[in-house]
């Protein structure tokens, strides 16, 4: 049982990242189908989540230097970051604040209670962060992980595609985006496909996560 964690998850990912070579489609993608199978194992087995996740602890351990080692890209394009820094600022604050607006309206149309809109309002910055940031503004914390790793999820499993679908080519935008909009799955996807691109998506990831900290609850004042 000390090793389920790890032999499950490895084993699901890499079958699913086989089929996902063969043919790339978004709805093969290895991440989603992956948290799908295992949640699905889980529940037929009756494995509580608690148990899977203490024997798949060194996974989330790693998780901590696979984020640092996204220092090792930024370091080598430092030259183009510092090139289009004002560019990258300004996709950061736009592209922030839209990912709050559209969420919170778009839940608010649809009859979302208050805590439900202040739950998703962070749901476009990485989880730790997020789920502070939901305690601060009155949110539902479990709700907003929820929502987070369902942005990483979708992100990761077309945000590739819709770029090239929108013929969206300059490297240094379809980093901003990835990053901005879907944090550390979408550029643990971006980054396999380009070293700019995934430089500057995980540098989005980490200045969104500060902006939006920063300037939800004040955001989320004018907005009530």
């Amino acid at each position: 049982m000390n090793s389920l964690g790890i032999f499950l998850t490895i084993a699901v990912f890499y079958l699913f990242s086989k089929i996902y070579e063969k043919k790339r489609a978004f709805y093969l993608n290895p991440v989603m189908l992956s948290i799908i199978t295992i949640a699905f194992i889980l529940h037929l087995t009756g494995i509580s989540y608690e148990t899977y996740m203490e024997s798949a602890k060194i996974i989330s351990y790693l998780l901590s230097p696979a984020v640092v080692s996204l220092a090792v890209p930024l370091y080598k394009q430092r030259g183009i970051i510092k090139e289009y820094s004002k560019e990258i600022f300004a996709g950061i604050v736009f592209g922030g604040t839209l990912a709050i607006l559209s969420a919170f309206y778009v839940a608010k149309i649809l009859g979302g209670s208050e805590s439900v809109l202040l739950s998703i309002a962070p749901k476009s910055i990485t989880t730790a962060i997020a789920i502070g940031v939901s305690e601060k503004i009155g949110g539902i914390p479990p709700l907003t992980a929820v929502l987070v790793i369902l942005t990483g999820i979708l992100g990761n499993a077309i945000g590739v595609e819709m770029l090239d679908a929108f013929k969206i080519k300059d490297r240094v935008a379809r980093g901003l985006a990835m990053g901005v909009t879907s944090h550390g799955l979408g550029t643990a996807r971006i980054i396999l496909v380009d070293e700019l691109s995934g430089a500057v998506s995980g540098l989005a990831m980490a200045l969104n996560g500060v902006f939006t900290s920063l300037i939800l609850p004040y955001l989320l004042k004018l907005l009530q």
